[in-house]
């Protein structure tokens, strides 16, 4: 089964693999649907890129493959496309109440400075377009992102592009085995001039927090994060203190090496709103990476590399107000229903997605829809974010896992046979 392609841009892309791709379309079109191409774009689109430390000088444009992986032939046939009307979707079930408060200029300079973020980071990753794209789509939904790839992925080097291109504060955490909570949160310091206990913040209280290796340390430490990320605030000696605006979590691990590891249970892993996944580089790729290091690329001077600040937290802001006032038909939510009910009937899993993973998935797709410079969303929209919203939230039945099984796999067979709403 194909995993549902992005938009393709009309125009040549930036000088770097990650840039901008549609802003003003009629909705995503996946790889293995009749629906129309849409001709005029600019906004990103999240496409199948490996992530790797770049090469801060052009790159060539490459063409916009689905999320994750290469698309396989669909032997259950096409999927029926949904394309509603220019500036609406049709049918019964749809809002037309005003939008929340915001001028349409305000929403409008958001989003383009938010479409720019691809071109900035590009300069210093190269191809880390699906990536850079939900992180983007986490700030807007003030969600959480797992990235899993194996060591010299960029991962680091991605976040810390982020935050500079977004004005935003960031700090990065190594998990250890020996981290405490107080490590993470913050704890109460004695004071001897005063005499008196201060509080002393942790590294959580920051807009962007890398916690690498996050499964590296014990359960205790990962639930003193994972309560940070759920309520956004830390409480020490039963003082509540709220935690930045914006706040997200990217956090990391290693898919091939789980020696003296501490695996988070399914229930942690449903806090994430996105699961990334973070392929090696291909060829071309990688030689761009390495002449670009030859040519003198410091990967700890961004500013040499000329990444500067494209947007801010103003942009977020009207961004997820811009989110807010996107509409959904009813006939699309009863698709994302449809979907998440049918992964729990899949005989394949042991663990179907929840309700929590279906309001995920239609979050995800509001802000995949605003950024593509709709106000409406179609099943195309909720087809293009399934598998990197709901994957984490699936457990693969041991027996089916030995018969080559895998999550993904799982989810493709569930968007083939579960029908779009036309």
């Amino acid at each position: 089964m194909t995993q549902p392609a992005m938009p393709t841009p009309a125009h040549p892309a930036p000088a770097n693999a990650s840039g901008p791709a549609p802003a003003n379309t009629s909705g995503p079109t996946p790889a293995n649907t009749s629906g129309p191409t849409p001709a005029n774009t600019s906004g990103p689109t999240p496409a199948n890129a490996p992530a790797h430390a770049a090469s801060p000088g052009p790159a060539s444009a490459h063409p916009n493959p689905p999320w994750d992986a290469p698309a396989r032939p669909n032997p259950a046939g096409p999927a029926p496309a949904h394309v509603p009307g220019p500036g609406h979707a049709t049918g019964p079930g749809h809002a037309t109440g005003p939008a929340p408060a915001g001028s349409a200029a305000d929403a409008d300079s958001a989003r383009g400075g938010l479409n720019r973020l691809r071109a900035e980071i590009g300069k210093v990753v190269v191809g880390q377009d699906a990536a850079i794209t939900g992180l983007v789509i986490a700030l807007l939904c003030r969600g959480h992102v797992l990235l899993e790839g194996v060591p010299g992925v960029a991962k680091t080097l991605m976040v810390r592009a982020l935050a500079a291109s977004l004005s935003l504060d960031h700090k990065r955490l190594q998990f250890t085995p020996d981290l405490m909570p107080g490590d993470v949160t913050g704890s109460l310091v004695y004071d001897a001039r005063t005499g008196q206990f201060s509080f002393r913040p942790g590294p959580v209280f920051t807009n962007l927090l890398l916690a690498d290796e996050i499964n590296r340390t014990p359960p205790k430490t990962q639930a003193a994060l994972l309560e940070s990320m759920e309520e956004r605030q830390v409480s020490v000696e039963g003082e509540p203190r709220p935690l930045p605006d914006p706040f997200v979590v990217v956090a990391t691990q290693n898919p091939v090496e789980y020696e003296g590891t501490y695996p988070l249970p399914e229930a942690q892993l449903d806090r994430f709103l996105l699961k990334l996944s973070v392929p090696l580089p291909s060829r071309d790729e990688e030689f761009r990476v390495l002449n670009a290091h030859h040519r003198g690329f410091d990967p700890r001077d961004l500013a040499a590399a000329g990444i500067s600040a494209v947007a801010g937290p103003e942009e977020l802001a009207a961004g997820r107000i811009g989110v807010r006032s996107v509409q959904a038909a009813a006939e699309v939510l009863a698709y994302v229903v449809d979907l998440c009910r049918a992964t729990r009937r899949s005989p394949s899993l042991s663990l179907g997605a929840s309700p929590r993973g279906a309001t995920a998935l239609l979050a995800t797709a509001k802000a995949w829809a605003w950024l593509s410079g709709r106000d409406y969303v179609t099943p195309d929209d909720v087809k293009a974010l399934a598998r990197p919203t709901l994957r984490h939230r699936v457990a693969v039945r041991p027996e089916a896992e030995l018969e080559g099984a895998t999550a993904d796999g799982v989810l493709d067979s569930v968007l083939a046979t579960v029908p779009a709403p036309r």
